[in-house]
This record gives structure tokens, sequence and C-alpha cells, in this order.
């Protein structure tokens, strides 16, 4: 159990703080990039801030879910498959996590029943209060135990998924509300993140259903010290002060947050209605006025650039662009490092399957970025896309399955290995070019688990000097995050490279292929990695690849002016 301590009493100054951020009403409103901007103000005015996000879902992790039904899967440098919202704390509080900061059902449950069948609770019945509500709390308030080298963080904000109301986050909520108890309720802020819709015909906004959403929170015993009102248009100060009444919440800590232009705007628009102000007095922190340098420097890239360019993502999960997030993020951030807007055409990859259909699916854009993905589906129209932008000397960065594919259509239209394929879509493949790693072939061959089970997590790389990639990062030792499961066959690399290819990174020993290029030379731009280098982009520190494919773009001579300012 959690030792407890009276608020009244408590030296609150000593203890981590702690910001639960709840959504209510709808999904999807945004709670994580509210908590994330929270976080990066936070940042700004000199605390330690770290983040973590409660899934209720019973999935042990994201990773083997369906890209549709969840989007992107976000790694970190431990090798955690983490939800997307991961992602969004680390641009914005511009740090990497680890995989503590993505809580699920699935572990929590799995803890205690592993614990029960170890006999750890000494023939209690276990049930989900307290048990299941303790392991949440132990996972909680888990960053604040200091570790060798790192002291304990003044803040934690805990983003808690879902809707209040559903039955799968009561948990979560529960043990919030018990931590509020056990850490002193002067060191604990509860944050609402709630929807005042617009009503169409009667042309009015309405906020009942935030009244609501606040009374089934303190229906559970958990009362909001502020309320932040998502909307597509401003909200009226009077309507403001009407839900601060209602909600039993101070009026200046009911905060407006109308659709941005940028999402790198939300910090400025919380900050000026002082909910930053406002929380740092809550609980009691010592801080200093936000320094906006870094931050203004971003903005003014993204409201005021000097180029536009396009770009294609050529893709199989285009209808969900969240299944994409890092990479058209890495993209617009190339883009800010560059003065130049990005503007994303999604192109499914199916109709690239033909030079017919590549040629109408990319004509006029100035560089395509080919994604990771699982599964044969849209393969070919990745290889369609890649030999397009080959043979017109179309700035290319490809990712994960972008780098096999870029080997794969090479070593069919170069090299002249006919049918040239994966053994993931292929198994009988005369040409395996990308083969499966040996200590994978039992979890293909279904003798294993899938989750967890990949080349997942940060892994070293040295690069070719005088390569465009080595010049692309400025250095020829790099490390990047990776989630994959197949690898270029090294069989077939000597006869690739004959053919032009270049292996411009491997792995430190040699053994297994990091990054493909053409030289420059032959091509302006014609780079892939197996790694997943959008997980490490930050708008204020955009990663390499992604500012050398806008570069290639700009250079490509086809820019157009400056465009309407957003992202």
């Amino acid at each position: 159990m959690v030792q407890r301590s009276n608020s009244r009493f408590s030296k609150s100054s000593k203890t981590t703080k702690h910001i639960f951020v709840t959504g209510g009403v709808a999904s999807s409103l945004g709670k994580g990039l509210t908590a994330s901007s929270l976080g990066h103000l936070l940042r700004a005015r000199g605390l330690s801030v770290t983040m973590q996000k409660l899934d209720p879902y019973l999935n042990v992790d994201p990773g083997t879910m369906n890209p549709f039904q969840h989007g992107e899967v976000f790694v970190t440098d431990d090798g955690a498959e983490t939800d997307l919202d991961i992602g969004h704390y680390e641009r914005f509080l511009d740090e990497n996590l680890d995989g503590s900061a993505n809580v699920t059902t699935g572990q929590v449950y799995s803890t205690v029943i592993a614990k029960e069948r170890r006999g750890e609770y000494l023939g209690d019945t276990v049930q989900v209060i307290p048990h299941i509500t303790d392991e949440i709390k132990r996972r909680m308030r888990l960053p604040s135990e200091p570790v060798a080298g790192k002291k304990s963080p003044d803040v934690i904000i805990t983003e808690i998924g879902g809707t209040v109301g559903d039955i799968e986050s009561q948990p979560f909520l529960e043990a919030a509300r018990q931590v509020r108890q056990d850490v002193g309720r002067n060191n604990v802020f509860f944050l609402h993140v709630s929807l005042v819709p617009y009503i169409g015909p009667s042309q009015e906004l309405k906020t009942k259903p935030t009244q609501h959403s606040v009374a089934a929170l303190r229906s559970i015993g958990i009362q909001p010290d502020a309320i932040v009102i998502r909307s597509d248009r401003e909200v009226p100060a009077a309507m403001r002060e009407k839900i601060g009444r209602m909600c039993d919440v101070d009026i200046d800590a009911v905060i407006g947050c109308p659709d941005a232009p940028s999402i790198y705007d939300i910090p400025k628009t919380l900050h000026s209605q002082n909910l930053d102000a406002y929380i740092v007095q809550h609980l009691d922190l010592k801080f200093k006025d936000v320094d906006w340098s870094k931050w203004d420097r971003l903005l003014a890239a993204v409201h005021n650039p000097q180029h536009t360019v396009e770009v294609a993502l050529v893709g199989k999960y285009i209808d969900l662009p969240d299944a994409y997030l890092s990479v058209t993020e890495a993209l617009r951030a190339g883009g800010f490092a560059n003065q130049t807007r990005v503007k994303i055409r999604w192109v499914p990859s199916d109709d690239c399957a033909t030079d017919e259909g590549a040629a109408a699916a990319l004509s006029g854009v100035h560089a395509i970025c080919v994604p990771g993905g699982f599964g044969i589906r849209g393969l070919e129209g990745k290889l369609g896309a890649l030999k397009f932008a080959r043979e017109r000397k179309l700035p290319t960065l490809g990712l994960c399955l972008g780098l096999q594919s870029m080997v794969m259509e090479y070593a069919r239209n170069i090299v002249g290995l006919e049918g040239a394929s994966s053994t993931e879509f292929d198994p009988d493949t005369k040409h395996p070019v990308i083969a499966t790693m040996a200590e994978q072939l039992d979890i293909v061959e279904g003798k294993g688990d899938l989750g967890g089970t990949m080349r997942l997590g940060l892994y070293e790389a040295a690069l070719q000097s005088g390569s465009v990639v080595a010049e692309t990062y400025g250095r020829t030792k790099v490390s990047e995050r990776h989630r994959h499961r197949y690898e270029v066959n090294n069989e077939y690399r000597d006869q690739l490279a004959a053919a032009g290819l270049v292996f411009s990174g491997t792995s430190p020993d040699g053994k297994l292929v990091e990054f493909v290029e053409l030289p420059r030379d032959v091509h302006p731009y014609y780079v892939s990695t197996q790694a997943h280098p959008e997980l490490s982009s930050r708008p204020t520190r955009p990663h390499p690849l992604f500012a050398g494919l806008i570069a290639a773009a700009l250079d490509h001579g086809k820019a157009k002016a400056p465009a309407k300012s957003g992202v």
C-alpha cells in the first residue's frame, strides 16, 4: 500500500506533484496535445516534468493492434511499443521517455494475476479494489522514485485515456482519486478536457455536455481543479463563467481552447489564459517566467514559411492519418528547418502499382516518402512509387519497409532478379533479397508470441564516410529506433552493390544493413533506413534525414510560392 500523508501537514514542496488529465463528452478531443502543451509550459518555467499515458484497453501494448483502430505504434528507446500520445509528449517535452510512460489495463492485470499465481497476496480474494487500483497507483507514482544519477521530477503529468463514464477507465479514475489522498490534496491537480459543441441549426454553443461530464467525474469522487474547453470556435467569457459556476471550478481555471491553425500554437493558447500560472500556484511550485525564445522561432517557421513543397506519402493506411503521425510531423519539422511549408499528398500505395498509376498519383510532387508497414497489401505500389522516383531523380526517403522495398525494386529492375521479394510476403520466392533474422524464424512460423518480439528499440549504426547519409547526419556513428522482423539478405549484398546500390550504413559489426542509398552523382537524394528516424524528430530539433529530404525537394527546383499559415 502507498503511505498516505495528511495534505494539511505534508511537506508538499518535497513531494513530486501529480497532474491528472481526464477527458469528457467524446474521445479525440486532444487530451494528449493539451497534456503535452502543459508539460512544455511547465518545462519552460524551469520545472522538471515527465509524462505518462494510461490506456484502458486489455491489450498489453498496441504492438499487435491494427493501425486503423489505434493509429501508429510509437517505439521508445528501450523498445517499448506505446501509444501515439507518447510521441506527442516527446515532441513537446523534447525528451526521450521509456516504456513506463505507457500503462495499459492489460499490463496491470497481467502483473496482478502473476502475483496471485505466485501467492504474493497471501490467500486474499484478489479484487479490482484494492489490488488492481494499488498496481495502477504504483505505476502512476513510479516516475517519482529516484534512480541512480537522476533526480525525481517536480511534476508527473498523467493522461487517463478514454472518456469519463466509460466502464474501462473507472479503475484508473479510482486510482487517481486515491493518489490525491495518498500524497496530499495540495500535491495533486485534476485537469478535465471537455467539449462545448456548436449546434448548427440553432447556431448555439451548448455547455450541458460539459456539465454532465463533470457531474460524472464528481460522482466518483473527483472534483476537477480546472477545465479546458474544446470547441470549433471561441467560447464567450459569459459561457466560460457559466461552466465555472455550474461545475464549481474557479472562473480563472476555465480555459478556452478552440481549434488552432497549428498544434504548436496550443502552448501559447493555454499560457495566454494563465493555466500554467494557476497550476504552479495551486501546487506551490517554484517557477520562473516562460522562456519563449526557442518556441517563437518554431512558430515563425510554422506561420511564415518562405517556400512550399509537396511531399507524397505513399502508404497503405492513409485513410487514417494517425497511422503515420510521427512521419508527417517529422516531414513538417524537416520543413521548419528549411523555412518551408510541407504539404502532404496522401497517396494510396495501390495506386502506384503500375507505371501509369504511379505517374498519375505522383505527378507534380517535389519528393516522396515511403513509410513502414506490415503485410503484402500495397507492396507492389510501393515498388512502383520507388521506381518512378528513382527514374525521375525525385528526392526519396524510405523508412523500414521503405528500405526493404527500395532493395526489392532495385533487385528486380536494375539487377534483373525477376520476382525478387521478401520471405515475409513470398516464403518461396526465388530471390529472397529480404529475409527473416535467424532468431525470428520460430516466431514467424507461429511458434512464438508476436507481441514484443521484433527488433525493437535503439540500435547503433556505422555510416560510410562520404555517403549521402553521413553528410546528412554530419557524423558516421548514429543510433536510431527500430521496429521490424526482417532484414536485407546478406547473400545478395555484393550483387546489389556491384549494380550500384550503396549500403551506406550497417550495424557496428557489419552484419545488418541499416542504410541504403544511391550516390549523389546518380540521384540527388535517394535514401532509406531500416530504422524509424521519425520517432526521434522534434519540431524544434528536426531529424537530419527529413530536413535533408526537404532541402533536396527545394533543390529539385519546383518549390511554390509561400503558403497560407498553418500546419
